[in-house]
């Protein structure tokens, strides 16, 4: 029954936020933003909401900027619809599943029409590869950062 609870807190939220950023909210950097998942942490402190939009890039990083801005008024709001002693933190996350669906489509199509697939080395958001080495940042003699002393 541990696990109940925060799914159904997770579901309620989903449906709240998703009203709360389409009749509250004014700002115009979240317009379009549509919410794809919440998880709610076992003790319900912490709200993650994933999100997707059809923007990219540069109008992507304006919609994060303005879903953090926008973080502590849906709280606000979520407040007397929750009904909870604590309503949990509210953080917004992109949900990149959608992207990546879309990439495994297009590896499936080359694989049966033949075409050249790209190698392409998987990063995280710090900036390293799968083997969690960095990028390889070069300082400006041209040398690794963090490297070795001594060398």
């Amino acid at each position: 029954m541990g696990r109940i609870r925060p799914e159904r807190v997770a579901e309620l939220i989903q449906r709240e936020v998703v009203e709360i950023l389409d009749r509250h909210l004014r700002d115009p950097r979240i317009h379009g933003v549509t919410v794809t998942d919440v998880e709610v942490s076992p003790d319900l402190k912490y709200a993650t909401i994933f999100f997707s939009t059809l923007e990219g890039g540069e109008t992507r990083a304006q919609v994060v900027k303005g879903l953090d801005r926008a973080a502590p008024a849906v709280r606000h709001i979520l407040a007397p619809r929750l009904g909870l002693r604590e309503v949990p933190e509210v953080r917004f996350r992109f949900d990149e599943s959608l992207e990546r669906g879309q990439r495994v489509e297009e590896l499936l199509r080359k694989l049966r029409t033949g075409e050249q697939i790209e190698d392409e080395v998987v990063k995280d958001e710090a900036g390293k590869d799968e083997a969690g080495e960095d990028e390889g940042v070069k300082d400006e003699a041209g040398e690794d950062e963090g490297g070795e002393e001594g060398e």
